[in-house]
């Protein structure tokens, strides 16, 4: 097999949560332009349906399943769809999230516990589901979302990093439990990206002015320069690749 042969994702089924828009949008597109079959998903069916209709008119074949993944009997249902009218689950991007800043003395007790739920417990949720048809077949990928805030600290986000530095470790753990069943699990670290999640900050001049001093490349990130990195995790390339965090981040974390 040849190198850029092990790249490709022909035959194989993704699974992407999240994935009307942003950062969940551009991965699924990126792996439909690997050869894989994309399956979107959210809550939003309006924002479902135009997404897998530009894919589709890119060329990419796509399908959309909507189900809630911070709750247990849609999960159950969405995931018993995949599996039984798909055809199954070769690959999944746990990308579904939320963000909401504010000062942690001041940070509203259910949207602490809405962060915990729609990245930490969905996660472990949606993963497990789709982990017994992976493990009965032997083989699968899985691929959380965390972020630079899994190692560092910024004022107003505590609990979202809180919630991503779990994901990192709910990661290492999915390789350690699974990783004798042909399941790799890795994580990406996404930098500050343009995604609507981060139009706060995209729109403070500050901010900006801070985060082209603090990061050596200088600017923000791309979503689409995403596509790179979840193609690899998913692919063959990365065979022996478990239990890995990812930053793709401008070489923010490389520096102090």
């Amino acid at each position: 097999m040849s190198i850029l042969s092990q790249f490709s994702l022909a035959g194989r089924r993704a699974l992407v949560t999240g994935s009307s828009r942003g950062i969940g949008l551009a991965i699924a597109r990126a792996l439909g332009q690997a050869g894989a079959e994309v399956v979107l998903n959210g809550r939003d069916t309006e924002a479902l349906g135009s997404a897998a209709k530009d894919l589709a008119a890119e060329g990419l074949t796509v399908k959309a399943v909507a189900f809630d993944v911070t709750s247990d009997e849609s999960v159950a249902d969405g995931i018993a769809y995949c599996e039984d009218e798909l055809g199954g689950i070769d690959i999944l991007f746990n990308n579904a999230g939320q963000q909401h800043r504010a000062p942690l003395d001041q940070f509203p007790r259910e949207k602490f516990e809405a962060l915990m739920m729609t990245h930490v417990t969905a996660t472990f949720a949606v993963s497990q589901a789709a982990a017994k048809g992976m493990i009965a077949r032997k083989r699968g990928r899985i691929i959380n979302i965390c972020s630079v805030l899994t190692d560092h600290a910024r004022q107003g986000v505590a609990p979202y990093g809180a919630a991503k530095a779990a994901i990192a470790n709910l990661t290492r753990g999915m390789a350690a439990d699974w990783a004798r069943h042909g399941i790799n699990a890795n994580a990406i670290a996404p930098g500050f990206f343009k995604t609507e999640l981060n139009e706060a900050l995209i729109a403070d001049t500050d901010f900006n002015a801070w985060l082209e001093k603090r990061t050596p490349m200088g600017r923000w990130g791309e979503v689409e320069e995403l596509g790179g990195a979840a193609v690899f995790l998913a692919s063959d390339a990365a065979s022996f690749v478990n239990g890995h965090i990812l930053y793709v981040d401008g070489a923010f974390t490389a520096v102090v």
